[in-house]
């Protein structure tokens, strides 16, 4: 199957899963992850209409993605993999959305990164929802505090929460969870679901989903 085929069925999904929900067929925004995969793959993407991406390591994202802007000025970038504090002012640099800030060394060098580069991407917190020691995300408890010290003493665009559940058992009061804390903090994205569990994520509120494998097959 073609990544123009594949990228048709997903978007039927999203549609069907939001439609489900009692939303608008447009209500949720597809991520098309190309991480490891090459340029080639997200030209096709691209000529399947498909506008916005997601990468996890920025250095990737940024040998791949800038040579293509001047032809796709409507391409939007989203770093959506765990961030060095070194990888910062890079990030700052090629990316229009930074998902995945989760502590509050990140919190200052994406400040400072800001400050030096003129540019304020926007930025999703990443909460650890299944507090899972593997995984990367700020804990659930420690959320809500963590939220007001970037926005109000660090001063960064938050606009929204990103999670990913635990890998086994049900996903869902994960992503309700997530979505409860973003209705309390008045935060309008909330990035959850997968290949596996978008349809799920729907159902509870997910305004993104970042889909890889279900676009682009196995990774490159």
């Amino acid at each position: 199957m073609s990544i123009a085929e594949s990228l048709a069925q997903v978007r039927a999904r999203i549609a069907e899963a939001s439609i489900a929900a009692g939303r608008g067929p447009d209500a949720v925004s597809l991520v098309a992850v190309s991480k490891t995969h090459p340029g080639e793959a997200v030209v096709e993407a691209l000529a399947a209409g498909q506008l916005l991406f997601g990468e996890n390591r920025v250095q990737e994202a940024a040998e791949k993605f800038p040579p293509l802007r001047a032809a796709h000025p409507g391409l939007r970038l989203h770093i959506i993999g765990a961030l060095q504090t070194n990888k910062a002012r890079d990030a700052v640099r090629i990316a229009d959305m930074i998902e995945s800030l989760d502590r509050p060394k990140l919190a200052v060098a994406l400040m400072d990164a800001m400050a030096k580069e003129g540019r304020r991407p926007d930025v999703l917190v990443q909460v650890n929802v299944g507090e899972e020691a593997q995984k990367a995300g700020i804990p659930r408890a420690e959320a809500a505090d963590f939220l007001r010290a970037c926005r109000e003493e660090w001063n960064l665009p938050v606009r929204g929460l990103m999670c990913i559940p635990p890998a086994e058992g049900d996903p869902r009061p994960h992503f309700a969870w997530l979505a409860g804390l973003a209705a309390r903090e008045g935060l309008p994205i909330l990035s959850m679901g997968m290949s596996g569990d978008f349809e799920a994520a729907i159902a509870e509120g997910a305004t993104h989903v970042r889909v890889g494998s279900a676009i682009f097959g196995a990774r490159g």
